[in-house]
């Protein structure tokens, strides 16, 4: 794959030129960038495969070049020292993102995933989904991509009903009755939503508590759930759930 780095630290690109040639040979970079104007003159005149993107540039963003780009045939990872608002979009949108300094492991993983996105040809729509949602933050729901086999569901937050860990792949179970299986584990969901009211009643079962229709103490403490589901809550977190409930 072809790919372009764009970073305002010079020190940032060679680092990563160098992490690339040792551990990515089928990465060949064919240009650097270090602000979303030279950045958007390379792409358009090289076409790359790959974008290795850096979020925050001074005053500007990594998506302000996105946003310029008429054509999106590329790959994006992103790159940043921040896990930050921008990070929490890329991951709602089911994009890669590298943190500084990057990971040797990290990056082989993330290429990888790259290269299969760039054989199915489906990123140009995640990244029109991520620059939607970044227009529409102050929306008070959000949506997900909840990427499946054979395509991505983008489902409002809202019409999450909860979630439930099985074991590295996550169950999501919907308002409308539907049941999703994704292939990646409870934990990357529950730090994703908890800003969201999520409430981890079990180390299984992650719950939307709007939802929640009463708290019953059989077993030490169950969550009957509007539909009739009946979620556990473990010991450990039985007063945290309590306490977002207003039990």
């Amino acid at each position: 794959m072809r790919a372009i780095l764009v970073d305002d630290e010079a020190a940032n690109l060679e680092n990563l030129k160098i992490l690339l040639n040792k551990h990515c040979p089928n990465i060949k970079v064919v240009a650097n960038a270090s602000n979303i104007e030279e950045a958007f003159t390379q792409v358009n005149l090289h076409h790359p495969d790959l974008l290795f993107l850096d979020i925050q540039m001074g005053k500007t963003t990594g998506f302000d070049l996105l946003n310029l780009l008429t054509e999106k045939t590329f790959e994006v990872v992103f790159v940043t020292a921040y896990d930050n608002y921008g990070i929490q979009a890329v991951k709602f949108a089911a994009l890669d993102y590298l943190l500084k300094p990057v990971d040797p492991e990290e990056l082989k993983a993330a290429v990888e995933k790259a290269e299969i996105r760039f054989r199915n040809k489906i990123n140009g729509e995640q990244l029109n989904f991520l620059l939607s949602q970044i227009k529409k933050s102050e929306s008070g729901s959000p949506k997900i991509a909840l990427p499946q086999q054979h395509e991505i569901r983008y489902v409002s937050v809202s019409d999450i009903v909860r979630c439930v860990a099985d074991n590295t792949y996550t169950f999501f179970f919907l308002t409308n009755g539907d049941k999703i299986l994704i292939s990646k584990p409870l934990k990357e969901y529950s730090d994703l939503l908890k800003p969201h009211g999520f409430i981890r009643a079990h180390q299984s079962h992650l719950v939307n508590p709007k939802f929640v229709k009463s708290w019953l103490k059989e077993d030490g403490g169950t969550l009957l759930m509007n539909n009739g589901d009946k979620i556990p809550v473990s010991k450990p977190n039985r007063e945290m759930v309590k306490e977002v409930l207003g039990k």
